[in-house]
């Protein structure tokens, strides 16, 4: 009897921490666009990103970290000197605080969430030779967004309004970046 009351204790135990911590993959896409000074135009690429995420739910209210890799893409134009592409990847991590703002139960939820959004860029490419522009390695950002979870999957669209200035001279870049993200809950 013993055994039996400690298996269905450890069962109810181990159900109720499924529902408190939440851990898995999580693939992304961004669209990275640039807010400049001493340039004369900007376009916007596309990057893709790599990550692991936990959450911690309390009612209406979660807390989620990621920890991943992720590309972006980017260009600007000076006049007289040409366009330069940038191509930045590294590491990208992430703390955010959300509410759920419908939650469905096992269904899954609707949720609004801002946070913090730091990337250190191991690798920094331009493809123009005539001018180089000197990036910095750290790149720290705010974010805010919506996401859904239905079952196991999650969906969120963030917008990461970058609060550095990445070029190292004297003109000023800024990136801003819309990511859709698609994640599975394996807890």
């Amino acid at each position: 009897m013993k055994k039996f009351l400690s298996a269905v204790f450890f069962c109810i135990c181990a159900n109720g921490f499924a529902q408190l911590i939440q851990i898995g993959p999580q693939i992304s896409t961004n669209i990275t666009s640039v807010n400049t000074k001493n340039f004369s135009s900007d376009h916007t690429n596309t990057g893709i990103g790599f990550a692991a995420f936990a959450r911690v739910n309390l009612l209406l209210f979660y807390a989620q970290g990621e920890f991943g890799y992720a590309k972006s893409n980017f260009s600007v134009y000076q006049n007289g000197i040409g366009e330069t592409e940038f191509k930045l990847a590294g590491t990208d991590v992430s703390l955010i605080a959300g509410y759920k703002l419908v939650p469905l139960g096992k269904a899954g939820n609707v949720r609004l969430f801002a946070g913090y959004n730091w990337k250190n860029y191991s690798e920094t490419k331009s493809s123009n030779n005539l001018n180089s522009i000197d990036l910095e390695k750290n790149n720290h950002s705010v974010l805010g967004g919506v996401g859904v979870d239905i079952w196991k999957l999650t969906f969120d669209v963030r917008y990461l309004a970058g609060l550095s200035d990445i070029d190292s001279s004297n003109g000023e870049i800024k990136t801003g970046i819309t990511n859709f993200s698609l994640g599975y809950k394996f807890l």
